[in-house]
Order: C-alpha cells, then structure tokens, then sequence
C-alpha cells in the first residue's frame, strides 16, 4: 500500500506543476512600493529619512521566468544606488543542469543573474521601503541563506521558495512555491498589503 501512496502523491505532485506551468504571463505589471511602518507600525521620525529597501521582483526568461530580491538604498527619486541581487537558480548557463534540477538536486547560485536589472525584463516588483534596523537585519538573514542554499531543486527547492523565507523572516505571509514567477510576487504583494 505504500508503494501506491508513494506514487499517487508522486502524481499529484507532477500534476500540480504541470498546470502551473501551462498559464500564461502577464504584460509587465505596475510597479508597486510599500513603507514597512505602513504595514506594521507608526512612522517615527527616523523611517522618515530612511531610503533603504527590499524589492521583490520576478523577471521574463526563455523558461517560466525567474524570483529574485534586490537591495539597497534609494535617492529622493525612488532610485536605486548600488543595488545587490539575490536569487537561487542552477549554477550554470547551460540548459542540462536547468533539466536536470527537475528531477534531482543540482548546485545553485545565490546571486545576481543575467537580466535581474534590465527593466524589460521585470514582469512585476514589491518594494518595500525599510528602517535601517530592519534594513541590517534582512540583509543578514539574506546574507546567511546565501551561505546555506547551495541546490536548486523546481520542485522542492526554487527561486520562489528562496524568496519566501527572505518575505517569512521579515514577517510576511507567503503564496505556494509552485506559482509562476510573476504570479508568486504578485500573490506576495496582494496578501500581505490588501
């Protein structure tokens, strides 16, 4: 009988991914920008002079497209200075370990990928404006998941699940991994600001 269980959820599994995978994107999505103290607490008057943030991004790719944060401070303009990126993904160009990340664990990198700051390719974006103690204390928590996430997984471990830990570490609700790109950040936005 365990056998059988093993297989229907196997099944299920494959099921589920194969229907996500089958929508469509959207055209690019609106830019959307939210203050921490908006969501959780009053301004003081240290948020007000602060200009750090978190951005949630998703990004087009020849694939289902791709889930990423990017970081830093922001002039008076809304933009960025000397952003950082952090995202998981297969720790190659080539198109096999990508395959191969479907069925078994393969190596993975933590950082920026080819196309994270070209603005044609977001298809949607969160940016969260942060104290500075919030600010240091995201930055640690994503500095140690960089250390720790060494493999890429599409069903288990992915780019979306990457960034839901960095969206539950700071206190946020987040959608299931096996959403679409787009669609994971638009769904990260909408629970957690109405």
């Amino acid at each position: 009988m365990a056998p059988l269980r093993s297989r229907l959820f196997l099944l299920a599994i494959v099921a589920a991914l194969a229907s996500s995978c089958q929508t469509e994107d959207k055209a690019p999505q609106p830019h959307y920008t939210s203050d921490a103290r908006d969501l959780k607490r009053p301004a003081t008057a240290q948020d007000q002079s602060n200009r750090h943030f978190i951005e949630f991004r998703s990004r087009y790719a020849l694939t289902y497209g791709h889930t990423y944060v990017v970081f830093g401070r922001a002039d008076r303009n809304g933009r960025m200075i000397n952003p950082e990126v952090a995202g998981l993904a297969p720790a190659s160009n080539d198109a096999a370990p990508y395959v191969l990340g479907h069925f078994i664990p393969v190596p993975a990198t933590t950082g920026a990928t080819d196309g994270d700051l070209e603005e044609e390719y977001r298809s949607a974006s969160w940016r969260v404006m942060l104290t500075d103690d919030e600010y240091n204390d995201t930055v640690a928590y994503i500095r140690g998941l960089q250390a720790r996430s060494r493999l890429w997984e599409a069903t288990v471990y992915n780019c979306n699940a990457f960034v839901a830990d960095i969206a539950r570490h700071m206190g946020y609700k987040t959608p299931g991994i096996w959403l679409r790109p787009q669609q994971f950040i638009t769904s990260l936005r909408e629970m957690n600001t109405g």
